[in-house]
């Protein structure tokens, strides 16, 4: 495994930063965030850059970049913002999903779309009574001819609200089997008929936003499931590596954004007649902060590397899943502590990072899910 990019690698590196700096400086993140505004226009540029479609395979318009570009890209990305880096992966990872699994006729029909930003794509699996438990889903979908009717409600949705969105959505289509068994993806409009999208008011992602969806006999075409019938865990379980770790490099460009906000604070704030910085137990704890980011980063890049080997990899998606994301919670609150009254006003970053941060221990697989899996990985059968 090598430590450093290739020519390639930090040219797109180069680019990302390029880009996110000119489109995105701290200031216009700052008033999106305050308004709650979905960043269409910042996500319209990365449309005409080919962004959307960097790891598609070139047969259907992409670029075909492996696990390691798609990290480098969003580590870079969240740099500037973590709620762009993140909005970025949820429509790529639904389409990388159809291109496994959905027919010709689907894939043709909604990729180029979603490279080009035409459409965006989302994922709608937890509901009140399923979280962690995603298998205990009861939202349904009975087959009506030509059609799927499906009822029911989901929560915590992320960007489901975004327009001309369709939505991966995870339903029930068999009760008479074990719950993993009977589930099926269905995509499904949410300008559909019979779907009420409400946005929920959350400690943070205020861009995103998080939204509970309603579904009332909502009608979609049979064309729209996606696989086989009753084969929807199969779905939501695959591709589930690559999809956590550009996840864990956003935890990562987050981070590393963190320490740079306290370390230049510790710089120019002066106590007693110096540089607070020069303090060692501020400068300790800087020194913490930057030594966990770096093995965070190690960590990620050897899943990832891992990935594009072929190599089996989930002991070492879910460790750097955890250390990740415990990391970037971990340092927004070691930060605010640095910055002291500074970090705890709306007029600085570091409140925004800490209110992010603290929901991704819990999304994409609590921690506690990710200690179950490695302990799995390891031989030991937790419950």
């Amino acid at each position: 495994m090598k430590f450093g990019l290739n020519e390639e690698q930090r040219i797109l590196k180069n680019s990302v930063t390029d880009f996110m700096e000119k489109e995105s400086p701290p200031e216009y993140v700052r008033e999106l965030e305050e308004k709650e505004v979905y960043p269409y226009e910042i996500y319209e540029k990365m449309a005409k850059l080919g962004w959307f479609g960097l790891p598609i395979p070139e047969e259907y318009g992409g670029s075909g970049l492996g696990a390691i570009d798609l990290v480098v890209v969003g580590e870079e990305m969240s740099r500037f913002s973590y709620e762009i880096a993140a909005g970025f992966g949820i429509s790529i990872f639904c389409g990388l999903n159809i291109l496994e699994h959905g027919s010709e006729e689907q894939k043709m029909l909604y990729i180029p779309k979603m490279i080009e930003n035409k459409i965006r794509l989302s994922i709608s699996i937890t509901e009140p009574n399923a979280g962690s438990d995603a298998a205990s889903l009861a939202t349904s979908a009975v087959r009506d001819g030509d059609n799927w009717v499906i009822n029911g409600q989901k929560t915590f949705q992320t960007a489901s609200d975004a327009k001309d969105t369709i939505m991966s959505v995870y339903v029930r289509t068999d009760r008479n089997v074990p719950k993993h068994k009977g589930i099926s993806l269905i995509l499904v409009p949410n300008y559909a008929p019979g779907v009420e999208v409400r946005r929920l008011k959350m400690l943070g992602r205020k861009m995103l936003h998080t939204n509970e969806i309603f579904f009332e006999d909502v009608r979609v075409p049979k064309e729209n499931l996606v696989g086989d019938l009753n084969g929807g865990w199969k779905i939501l379980l695959s591709g589930l590596e690559l999809e956590r770790l550009f996840c864990c490099s956003t935890f990562i460009g987050s981070s590393q954004t963190v320490v740079d906000l306290a370390l230049e604070h510790s710089k120019q704030r002066v106590q007693f007649g110096r540089p607070i910085g020069t303090f060692q137990a501020i400068g300790h704890m800087l020194a913490d902060m930057q030594t966990e980011v770096d093995a965070a980063h190690l960590l990620v890049h050897r899943a990832a590397w891992m990935l594009d080997q072929g190599m089996p990899c989930m002991k070492e998606v879910s460790m750097a899943k955890l250390f990740s994301s415990e990391t970037y919670a971990r340092l927004s609150n070691q930060g605010m502590q640095i910055m002291g009254g500074y970090g705890y006003s709306m007029e600085y970053d570091m409140q925004r990072h800490f209110r992010d941060s603290r929901i991704i221990t819990v999304s994409a697989g609590s921690s506690q899910i990710q200690r179950t899996v490695i302990c799995r990985e390891m031989g030991l059968r937790v419950v």
